[in-house]
């Protein structure tokens, strides 16, 4: 588009701009900050943005996980600060695997995690799984096939 020449603007109409970088956004989203932190030993604590930053999820997503997840309990200092445990960071990053990676909801890893006692360590490094990893898996095979039957049902129907 070319530039609105401002003679050629009717009074209370408004002129047609081509959208730019500058003026085009998105709504409620913002940019990760990516910050580079120097490296802590095993057993320090993390603040709730390191935690966020390993994940690349943002702060308010982990605040949701642990009204969800009674077993994620960070230490709160003064002023409501949050600092996680290795073993909460540990507990954060399995919870961030079943559901990014393999496609649990929420409702799922709470069953997972009283199923195992709140260890899901067990459930995301073995190949063996616990019985509702099992009926899970057995679903999801299921699923497919009837998908997979549905689709060849719409290729015959069109």
């Amino acid at each position: 588009m070319t530039p609105v020449n401002q003679s050629s603007v009717k009074p209370g109409v408004q002129p047609d701009i081509a959208p730019d970088q500058s003026t085009q956004k998105l709504p409620n989203r913002r940019p990760m900050k990516q910050k580079l932190s120097p490296q802590k030993s095993a057993g320090a604590f993390r603040t709730i943005s390191e935690v966020a930053g390993d994940l690349n999820v943002e702060q308010h997503v982990l605040r949701f996980w642990e009204t969800k997840f009674t077993q994620i309990k960070p230490l709160k200092r003064g002023g409501g600060r949050r600092y996680y445990r290795p073993e909460d960071v540990d507990l954060l990053k399995n919870i961030h695997h079943l559901l990014y990676q393999e496609g649990y909801t929420i409702k799922g890893v709470q069953k997972l995690l009283s199923a195992n006692r709140g260890n899901l360590s067990a459930r995301v490094g073995s190949e063996e799984a616990s019985p509702v990893a099992k009926a899970v898996h057995k679903n999801k095979d299921e699923l497919k096939s009837m998908l997979d039957e549905l689709k060849s049902m719409r290729k015959l129907i069109g």
